[in-house]
Parts: structure tokens; C-alpha cells; sequence
């Protein structure tokens, strides 16, 4: 578990470093074809993204905390609810993260934040009407297992990398729609249509690698944490017998919740969603219930 712990830590510094330099790349490919090797917008580019990475570390979860439309609670608005969240965190010796509610339909639960320390969990209101007190600690013990593996840093850095590629995309877009007023070539444009095409896909496909994983990781977390895997299966039950899309959805943020927030119909969706099967998840918990 530690091990698992110390490589996210590692990984936060290889995607910050991958990022950039996917930027820096980006930028040169861009300057080549369009500026004819412009120095000067390479590094323009790779400095404002090393300026991106630095903001986006701090903003992150206030900017997810905004899409998602979570609101902060006292413990006088949800006394069983925060109380099980405070307990937790007493038992796992963690700092007392801040207590949200999402005001949605849809049975799901989510955790934010950059470390232990600046960490925020949520949960729906859907979610928080048809568990009991059990379930819900074993939900919420899943949660903070993502703040004390640090999972919540590696995903609120996917997110800044899943946003930037939209911009990389719309920039690249912008490019191809202006006036050829250059001697740039038709396969520069070629070559802007694929960058624009691949973009959606790459982002896709960075918050799957990130996500599948952490999901075990936590659920094995929080049941020995709690010492109570059949509570955080029976949760996952509930949320497969009531699951339904979130009302306000964003591919940004989706990696953050237990569940998958988006309806997940057909083979495709289900190969590129950032969460494994719910039916694996709860074969693997009653499994292993004995190693917890």
C-alpha cells in the first residue's frame, strides 16, 4: 500500500514533466509548419505552459469543485453524513478534509484536492438517500483513501493535461480556418485535421490509464481502512441498481467520482470509461473480504 502511495507521488512529477514537454512538442511542430521554425514561439509556448501547470496545481479543485456544482457543508446541515466523514479521518490520522454535497439525483461520490492537507470529498445527494450508515462509511472511506494515496493530486494534474489538450485542439483548428496567406503546405493542414482528431481521443485515453487502477486501489483502501469490505460492495450495489448520468456532467472531471457520472451504453463507452465495471469492483471486494 505504501509502495502504491510513493509511486503516485512519483507519477504526479513524470505526468507534470510528460505534460510539458507534450506542450513544448506541440509548440515546435506548430512554429515549423506554420512560423518556419520560430524559436521564439517555442519557448513562448513552453513557458506559458509550465505557467499553466504551476496555476492549474493551485486551482484545480476549485475549478472542479465549480463544474461539479458542489456546495460546502457545517456539520448542522448533514450531522450523520460529517460525522462519519470526521470520524475517518481520526482513524486514518489524516487532517479533516472540507464536506460537500452535490445537489443530484444520481448515486455517486467524488474526492479533490492537491494533498492531505487542502483535500475535499463530496457526495450526491441521489447517493446519500439510499445508503445507510454503513454503506456510506464505506463510500466515504473510499473517498479518503484517494486523499491519503494521493490520488487526488495525480488526477487534478490529468485534469489540467485533459484541458490543455482542448485548447491544443481549438488552437490547431484555428490555424487550419485561417487565410493561407503563407507557403504553408496542404499537408501541414493534413497534419493539423489528425492533431484536432487525436486530441479527444489522447485525453480519453490519459484519464483511463490514470483512473482504472486508483479505483482498486481505493476500494482495497477504504475496506481495511474499515475493516468492512461487504459495506463498500453492498454501496457499490446501490449504485449500480440506481445509477443514472449526472445532471451536470463534465469529461474533466469525471475521473474524481466513485462511479462513472455519464450513462455508459455499448462496448465503446464501457472500454473507454476512466472506471472499471462496477460488477468487477464488487467481485473483487467479496474475494478478498478475508484479506481485509
Amino acid at each position: 500500500m505504501y509502495s502504491a502511495v510513493d509511486a503516485n507521488k512519483r507519477n504526479t512529477v513524470i505526468i507534470m514533466a510528460v505534460f510539458v514537454g507534450f506542450i513544448a512538442g506541440l509548440a515546435w511542430l506548430v512554429s515549423t509548419l506554420f512560423f518556419k521554425s520560430n524559436i521564439k514561439i517555442t519557448l513562448g509556448v513552453t513557458v506559458a505552459a509550465l505557467l499553466y501547470a504551476l496555476v492549474q496545481y493551485f486551482i484545480a479543485s476549485r475549478v472542479a469543485l465549480s463544474l461539479m456544482g458542489a456546495q460546502e457543508i457545517t456539520k448542522d446541515q448533514a450531522p450523520e453524513y460529517y460525522r462519519v466523514v470526521e470520524n475517518l479521518a481520526i482513524t486514518a490520522g489524516m487532517p479533516m478534509p472540507k464536506v460537500t454535497i452535490i445537489d443530484d439525483p444520481a448515486p455517486n461520490a467524488f474526492a479533490t484536492g492537491r494533498d492531505p492537507k487542502h483535500a475535499v470529498v463530496g457526495i450526491t445527494t441521489g447517493l446519500l438517500e439510499v445508503l445507510d450508515k454503513r454503506e456510506l462509511t464505506a463510500v466515504m472511506a473510499h473517498e479518503m483513501s484517494h486523499v491519503r494515496n494521493y490520488d487526488i493530486r495525480v488526477t487534478m494534474i490529468s485534469v489540467g493535461l485533459v484541458s490543455v489538450v482542448g485548447v491544443i485542439s481549438d488552437l490547431a483548428l484555428n490555424f487550419m480556418l485561417r487565410d493561407r496567406d503563407n507557403d504553408t503546405p496542404i499537408w501541414a493542414y493534413v497534419i493539423g485535421v489528425v492533431l484536432v482528431m487525436l486530441a479527444p481521443l489522447a485525453a480519453a485515453l490519459i484519464q483511463l490509464a490514470i483512473g482504472r487502477q486508483r479505483e482498486y486501489l481505493a476500494d482495497a483502501s477504504g475496506a481495511l481502512l474499515t475493516r468492512d469490505s461487504e459495506g463498500m460492495a453492498s454501496a457499490l450495489e446501490k449504485i449500480q441498481q440506481f445509477s443514472r448520468p449526472m445532471e451536470q456532467q463534465s469529461t474533466v472531471t469525471s475521473s474524481m467520482f466513485l462511479a462513472n457520472p455519464f450513462k455508459e451504453d455499448g462496448l465503446f463507452a464501457r472500454m473507454f470509461s476512466t472506471h472499471p465495471p462496477l460488477g468487477d469492483r464488487i467481485k473483487r471486494l467479496r474475494s478478498n473480504a478475508d484479506k481485509f
